[in-house]
């Protein structure tokens, strides 16, 4: 969705169509190569020591704890970290054993829509699209909550992935919306991404330091 390689379009072509939406070309590569520059900064911000990762996956969790009660009942979308993202597989085995079902990202196709399939502790893996570990029995389902990691997050809680759209393109379709907790180091905060029409803000985001926020906009998601 951000590839910005390709040359200009023809001036009678001054909209194109993406994902179903129609953006002004120059603007769309304006924007990804600014997404892009951000990008590369908050990947080295993330190389840290290995203390200092831990202490701050630690808060992330502990965070977690506060606004999410994993229970029966409780559908909850985690992610395999990948790229120095933060680990939550401990507190994904915890909110397990609590009886919530952790359902995991699956890529069915590039450049398609995410399926969430069901995750739990020694589960088999199989390595999908881009090496990721995935569940390989996993039924898909539709979580109640999404935990997404963040490289970046922007006052309005929209948030910056690695580029792919594919968190963008799954929650804009999932029925009801979820309740969508962006999560991330910190540091990882931005004035704006320039957010783009296929762009999903996050309902809430947490980072390391304690910070957070929640959306002024009505939410419409259920609660953990």
């Amino acid at each position: 969705m951000e590839d910005d390689t390709g040359g200009g379009s023809s001036p009678c072509f001054a909209h194109l169509l993406v994902d179903g939406h129609p953006v002004d070309a120059e603007t769309a590569r304006d924007v990804a190569r600014f997404r892009r520059a951000e990008r590369a900064r908050l990947l080295a911000a993330r190389t840290m020591p290995v203390q200092e990762r831990e202490r701050a996956t630690a808060a992330l969790i502990a965070g977690l704890d506060r606004i999410v009660a994993p229970k029966p009942g409780i559908t909850i979308a985690a992610y395999w970290p990948i790229r120095g993202e933060p680990d939550l597989r401990p507190w994904m085995a915890r909110a397990h054993a609590a009886g919530a079902g952790i359902l995991l990202p699956v890529v069915v196709a590039k450049a398609t829509p995410l399926e969430f399939h069901g995750w739990s502790p020694g589960c088999p893996m199989a390595r999908g699209i881009w090496n990721i570990p995935v569940p390989v029995d996993g039924e898909a389902r539709v979580p109640d909550i999404v935990i997404a990691p963040l490289l970046g997050i922007d006052r309005d809680l929209y948030r910056l992935g690695n580029g792919g759209g594919y968190y963008d393109r799954t929650l804009v379709r999932l029925q009801p919306r979820p309740r969508i907790i962006g999560l991330g180091f910190a540091g990882c905060d931005l004035p704006s991404i320039y957010p783009m029409p296929w762009d999903v803000p996050m309902d809430e985001a947490l980072l390391a330091d304690g910070t957070g926020a929640v959306a002024e906009r009505p939410a419409r998601h259920v609660t953990g």
